[in-house]
């Protein structure tokens, strides 16, 4: 079935940036926007069914990572949840002068965090190099790592190429020095099976809107035992680590949102949508011969994402020239000057076939027919 979000609109491949919220998702959160509104922190009957919801959607996203209930902290996005994680591990270690270390392609919310606590907090950070297809290397880690290095914090996947990072391996290095491992997985948290005891993640975002639930929920995994400074301060709630009454209805919304990416997961969804990308990448390479360059790794990517570069043509160009399409770039526009993807420029991509890149990301109402319509478009537009 087609979403009442997409009916008559553009081809939509940009669900990366954002998904369409699920109509099983907005009926499940429905009832605790009207009937049921009580306080769940409140001692009286109307807490009852808002306290019982909220604890049901901590353990609906805890079984999609493998976590235990108490383990799951609900934030109001997921940069928020990076922050909690990246800040509170800090402040909370006891270090005089503690080392973070991360890389150089992870998401502003994580890069900025780390920037801020360096100005803030004269926290030591080391930023580490990738690899041509995006992929940080157990080996450098391993190098940087030192006897001050109170956590790392590598993403599980790109948001702009889709490559897969190894978190086990990169999660091993980091114990065996003593320090925790955050992983930013946003986009891959319904995608790819995570799991975090055997990733070995202390700490792990998951983000709503990127699942199929509304914006302004997300949740952060954080590993019994592991201490945190809250990054909300006041009443206790969520562990005492982000006070402020819940929102229960975007905390059911989230949890009927892993639920059903954790049926598609077992059914197999990611290998059609997989099937669908690469039929995409076939169509584009079979229609402009010698001038498609992918960006990112071929297997060790999420099963949604295609990162291509098109030879003597901009991104920025392509999408103007295509209204029936609605995807994304790999370059930004600041005052008319386009600047290549800082993910695509720290992978040694030249900036030419940088600024030429699009980002095509699949999700749960793609179809053939718009792998189809959305190639035709790009191959007109480039051909121009």
């Amino acid at each position: 079935m087609s979403h009442p979000g997409l009916a008559g609109g553009p081809v939509y491949l940009d669900y990366n940036a954002t998904t369409p919220v699920d109509p099983r998702v907005a009926a499940a959160m429905q009832p605790y926007l009207t009937r049921y509104f009580g306080n769940p922190s409140s001692g009286h009957a109307y807490a009852e069914r808002p306290l019982r919801a909220l604890e049901a959607a901590r353990a609906q996203v805890a079984a999609l990572i493998g976590a235990g209930d108490t383990e799951v902290v609900f934030t109001g996005s997921g940069s928020e949840a990076n922050l909690l994680a990246i800040r509170g591990a800090v402040l909370a270690c006891g270090r005089s002068r503690p080392h973070v270390i991360t890389q150089v392609t992870e998401h502003p919310a994580v890069l900025q965090t780390c920037a801020a606590l360096e100005r803030l907090h004269g926290v030591r950070v080391s930023y580490l190099p990738v690899t041509a297809e995006g992929l940080l290397q157990p080996a450098t880690l391993a190098a940087a790592m030192t006897t001050e290095t109170v956590l790392v914090s590598v993403m599980a996947a790109n948001n702009e190429t889709g490559a897969v990072q190894p978190i086990a391996e990169l999660a091993r290095i980091a114990r065996a020095h003593g320090a925790l491992l955050h992983c930013d997985a946003a986009q891959a948290a319904g995608k790819i099976p995570l799991d975090v005891t055997e990733l070995g993640a202390d700490l792990l975002t998951v983000v709503g809107h990127k699942m199929y639930a509304p914006k302004g929920i997300a949740a952060l995994y954080v590993r019994d035992g592991v201490d945190l400074e809250p990054v909300v301060y006041g009443g206790g709630q969520e562990h005492g680590l982000r006070a402020g009454t819940e929102n229960v209805a975007l905390a059911v919304a989230l949890g009927a949102a892993a639920d059903l990416a954790a049926a598609d997961l077992a059914d197999g969804a990611p290998a059609g949508i997989a099937a669908l990308r690469d039929a995409l990448h076939r169509h584009l390479a079979d229609a402009l011969p010698g001038r498609l360059h992918l960006n990112g790794p071929v297997r060790r990517r999420l099963p949604n994402t295609l990162n291509v570069s098109i030879d003597g043509i901009d991104g920025h160009q392509v999408l103007a020239a295509v209204p029936g399409l609605a995807a994304s770039t790999g370059s930004a526009c600041h005052s008319g000057a386009r600047s290549p993807s800082p993910v695509l420029t720290a992978m040694g991509t030249a900036r030419d076939r940088a600024l030429g890149a699009l980002r095509l990301s699949l999700g749960r109402w793609s179809t053939r027919a718009d792998v189809e319509r959305a190639a035709a478009l790009i191959t007109a537009a480039a051909t121009r």
